[in-house]
């Protein structure tokens, strides 16, 4: 019923728990759920995931704010992308919330790190996991260049993909939407603080919307401040479905059919 469409079962904290959290997820009906790559150093426990749970499914790619890590190059990538139960790139994208001294201008390797990833995903023909903080211009700037959205017939295919945790504005929202790519909606929609962010979800068509936990952090209301996990994605839904005035059941296939629609190697 449900579809998780970003988690990280691969932390500590979740996988030396799995089998309660898998059994919780099928108690919940979460039926399936995305276990996303933060490192190459990582991928290999991550993919581990996939391919040995039918309803586990997997990406490759580096996080924006990890330093000191494996530096991915397009062949690394590639190479992930290629084996059974990985359908998409990243998480990947812009962070600047944490430069300290440091300025813009010095974030380039994690521009550059970006550009990788698309160029991946271009190639590929799998989507992108994007997270943006603090970066949505230079984010949705790095997509039009690297993007291919004007390109000639015969070049490798558009970038596509989904903006994760959306906790941008409406303008980045739309901005997202113009280029094709979804959004997801995290716990923080259920807090009460988040305003702002249930007038984008409200505006967000329906057709272009997941749900997720990024578990373990983000824990929906009323586990707020608890380790999250897949079983609690519901709770997203089901604030979606107040936001939009619509049954849980029709906010639980839409969602789950924009996943099949997006990660079709999931299906």
């Amino acid at each position: 019923m449900f579809v998780d469409s970003h988690c990280h079962l691969s932390f500590p904290e979740l996988r030396a728990q799995l089998p309660s959290i898998l059994q919780a997820m099928a108690e919940a009906q979460v039926d399936r759920a995305l276990c996303i790559c933060t490192t190459l150093e990582e991928f290999e426990q991550v993919h581990s995931l996939a391919t040995a749970h039918s309803h586990l499914w997997s990406t490759v790619g580096v996080h924006p704010d990890n330093e000191g890590v494996q530096e991915p190059t397009l062949d690394d990538l590639l190479r992930g992308a290629a084996l059974p139960k990985v359908v998409g790139i990243g998480e990947t994208g812009l962070d600047y919330y944490r430069l300290g001294e440091r300025t813009v201008a010095d974030m380039a390797w994690q521009r550059e790190r970006f550009r990788v990833h698309i160029q991946a995903a271009r190639a590929t023909d799998l989507p992108l996991i994007i997270h943006t903080r603090n970066a949505s211009d230079d984010t949705l700037a790095i997509l039009r260049e690297e993007g291919g959205f004007a390109s000639a017939a015969g070049a490798p295919a558009r970038a596509r993909g989904v903006f994760h945790c959306f906790t941008e504005t409406a303008e980045v929202a739309r901005a997202a939407l113009e280029l094709d790519f979804y959004i997801s909606f995290s716990g923080i929609l259920t807090f009460r603080n988040a305003a702002d962010l249930r007038e984008v979800a409200q505006m967000v068509p329906l057709e272009r919307c997941l749900i997720e936990t990024d578990s373990p952090y983000l824990a929906p209301v009323p586990y707020r401040g608890k380790t999250n996990t897949p079983a609690y994605v519901p709770h997203v839904a089901a604030q979606l479905a107040e936001i939009k005035g619509l049954p849980l059941e029709v906010v639980a296939r839409a969602t789950s059919d924009n996943f099949e629609r997006l990660f079709t190697r999931a299906v």
